[in-house]
């Protein structure tokens, strides 16, 4: 036992880069059952305390931001604005987690109720909303991910398919009307910002809205991007894959005090692509319910997040066989 009391964590105690072992002897029944009961319960009261609560944070962010930084001198408004865009998109990016929990019906027993209120949410942070398999969750996309969505779509379905056409080959039947109502909520708040516009201006807009929202993104983009890339996570091609393989294959990071602002996200991500319905505030304790069994199948990385990104950018390029192992199938990052 550790001097501050704590037994140490055998995911944290070892070599963090070592790789992770690719044969689970265990169930995914096997984890439910080591969980407690309530942790599957969703509360639509205390779902909507965290959405209250973040709106009322935002909005007090809002608020200092719009009355007081105009009076700043102008060297100490160029600090200020800085400060509220980092604060805005952390506690906005709260709010697109719990969005994102609607989309796996773990906000509450009532259907309607979470696609309503993730509709609502995605819509105002120009999100898309999740569709079953799909999983459209991604922001508005950037330049390059539009080149490489188009290229893919095109040697895959012959014709340039995306996200935003209902009629898209990529999407059921039963997804089309998802999409087309998805399309409508952001063509609202787009109208919404055009009033917005003229009412008070594209720089007020650009700072009050258009930099939290772009920063929501960026926060998305750095948290998927750590979560699902790692020198110790091993990828699989078809002979070796199966469910738990594949949902196995990420990592959990700590984003300090951050992880609370995103209501856990960042350090209870394996237990999500593996029961993904448990809502936020049972996560620590389910995760923690199930790490005994998960063992040397569940690692955290506290390393510093600039320094985790540099490190994995740097060593994280391509994926090859691991020609000396007996998985033909399996794949991992090496360092170069």
């Amino acid at each position: 036992m550790g001097a501050g009391g704590r037994m140490p964590d055998p995911s944290e105690t070892k070599n963090i880069l070592e790789r992770v072992p690719v044969d689970p002897p265990f169930s995914l029944s096997d984890l439910k059952k080591a969980i407690p009961v309530h942790c599957f319960e969703r509360s639509v009261i205390r779902s909507s305390y965290y959405v209250v609560h973040d709106l009322i944070v935002a909005y007090v962010f809002y608020f200092l931001a719009n009355t007081y930084i105009p009076l700043l001198p102008t060297p100490l408004a160029y600090l200020a604005w800085p400060v509220y865009w980092f604060c805005q998109a952390s506690i906005l990016t709260g709010l697109w987690v719990i969005g994102h929990e609607c989309g796996h019906h773990a906000f509450s027993d009532h259907q309607w109720i979470d696609d309503t209120v993730g509709f609502v949410l995605h819509s105002a942070l120009l999100t898309r909303i999740s569709l079953g398999n799909i999983a459209i969750e991604t922001t508005t996309p950037t330049p390059i991910r539009l080149i490489t969505m188009k290229f893919t779509f095109l040697n895959k379905y012959g014709r340039f398919a995306n996200h935003f056409d209902p009629l898209s080959p990529i999407f059921t039947e039963r997804e089309r009307i998802q999409v087309l109502l998805s399309d409508l909520g952001l063509l609202a708040v787009f109208y919404a910002i055009k009033l917005l516009v003229e009412a008070k201006g594209a720089a007020w807009v650009t700072c009050m809205y258009g930099v939290p929202v772009l920063g929501v993104s960026v926060f998305f983009v750095l948290i998927t991007y750590l979560h699902h890339t790692h020198l110790s996570l091993p990828h699989y091609d078809s002979t070796e894959w199966n469910w738990i393989k594949g949902a196995l294959s990420t990592i959990d990071r700590d984003f300090g005090f951050l992880n609370r602002v995103f209501h856990d996200v960042t350090h209870t991500h394996v237990l999500h692509h593996l029961i993904s319905y448990i809502p936020h505030y049972h996560a620590k304790e389910a995760r923690d319910a199930i790490k005994p069994i998960l063992g040397e199948f569940y690692k955290i990385d506290r390393t510093p997040i600039f320094k985790a990104m540099y490190r994995e950018a740097k060593e994280c390029i391509y994926i090859e066989p691991d020609e000396d192992g007996k998985h033909k199938g399996v794949y991992w990052y090496h360092k170069l």
